[in-house]
C-alpha cells in the first residue's frame, strides 16, 4: 500500500511548519495550506528531501470550493486522506465599542467557519474508508475569554464546540477528532528550548501521537503548556 496524505490548513513557519515536518517524518506525505503562495513555496523548500513528500497548496480555508479542489487534489497526487489538521485562525485584539462587524467576521470566518468547512469535507474523505484523524488547534481562549480578545475567544470556542460534536458523530466511523488547547505562547522554530515557551517541534509530536492512538483509547482534548505556565 502507498503513502496516505495527511493535510495541514494554516501554515507558518512556527506551529503550522512543525505539523508539516511531523507527519512528514512518520510516513505520511503531506499538503500545506495557507493562502500566501510565497510563503509556503518557502517553507516547502526547507523540508526534509527523505521524508514524506511535501507540496504546497495555497487555498482560502473560507471558501468551500477551493478546499474541495485542494482535498480532492491531494487525494489523487499525495495518497488516501489519512490525518487533517487545522491550524488556522485570527484576532485582532481590542474593546467591544473598537471592535468593527467586519473585524469580528473576519476572525470569526478563518478561525471557525474555516474550520467548518475543512472538517466537512475530512469527513466526506476519511468516513467512507473508515479512519483518520481530525485535529483543531486551540487555545486557552477556547475555555474562557478575555478582556480585549473577543475575536479570538469566539472563534475558538466555537472551534471547541464543533470538535465535541464530531468527536461524537464521527468517533463511530472510524474517525478520530481531538482539540488540542496551546496553553501558553509558543517559542520561535529555531529558539533554544526553554520551560517558560512552547516549543513547536514538541506540540507537533503531541499531534502526531494523538493521530497514532488506536481506536479504544481516543482522547478528545489535550491540553498542552510549558512548565511555567500558571493555570
Amino acid at each position: 500500500m502507498g503513502r496516505g496524505s495527511a493535510l495541514v490548513v494554516g501554515v507558518g513557519p512556527g506551529l503550522g511548519a512543525a505539523l508539516v515536518q511531523r507527519f512528514a517524518a512518520g510516513g505520511l506525505n503531506v499538503a500545506m495550506i495557507a493562502r500566501g503562495a510565497e510563503r509556503l513555496a518557502d517553507i516547502a523548500a526547507g523540508m526534509d528531501a527523505d521524508e514524506g513528500q511535501v507540496l504546497p497548496y495555497p487555498c482560502d480555508a473560507t471558501d468551500e470550493a477551493q478546499v474541495a479542489a485542494v482535498f480532492d487534489a491531494a487525494d489523487a497526487e499525495l495518497g488516501p486522506v489519512e490525518a487533517v489538521v487545522y491550524n488556522a485562525g485570527t484576532f485582532e485584539p481590542g474593546g467591544i465599542r473598537d471592535i468593527s462587524v467586519a473585524t469580528f467576521e473576519r476572525c470569526w470566518r478563518v478561525g471557525c467557519l474555516g474550520g467548518f468547512i475543512v472538517a466537512r469535507e475530512a469527513a466526506r474523505h476519511m468516513a467512507p474508508r473508515g479512519r483518520g484523524s481530525l485535529l483543531f488547534t486551540g487555545a486557552t481562549a477556547a475555555w474562557r475569554g478575555g478582556a480585549g480578545f473577543a475575536t479570538l475567544a469566539v472563534p475558538k470556542f466555537g472551534i471547541r464546540a464543533l470538535s465535541q460534536s464530531l468527536a461524537r458523530e464521527l468517533g463511530p466511523e472510524g474517525v478520530h477528532v481531538a482539540h488540542v488547547v496551546i496553553d501558553g505562547r509558543i517559542g520561535p522554530p529555531d529558539g533554544v528550548a526553554d520551560n517558560d515557551r512552547l516549543e513547536p517541534a514538541a506540540i507537533a509530536e503531541s499531534y502526531w501521537q494523538l493521530h497514532c492512538q488506536p481506536p479504544n483509547a481516543w482522547t478528545q482534548e489535550l491540553d498542552l503548556r510549558p512548565a511555567t505556565e500558571r493555570f
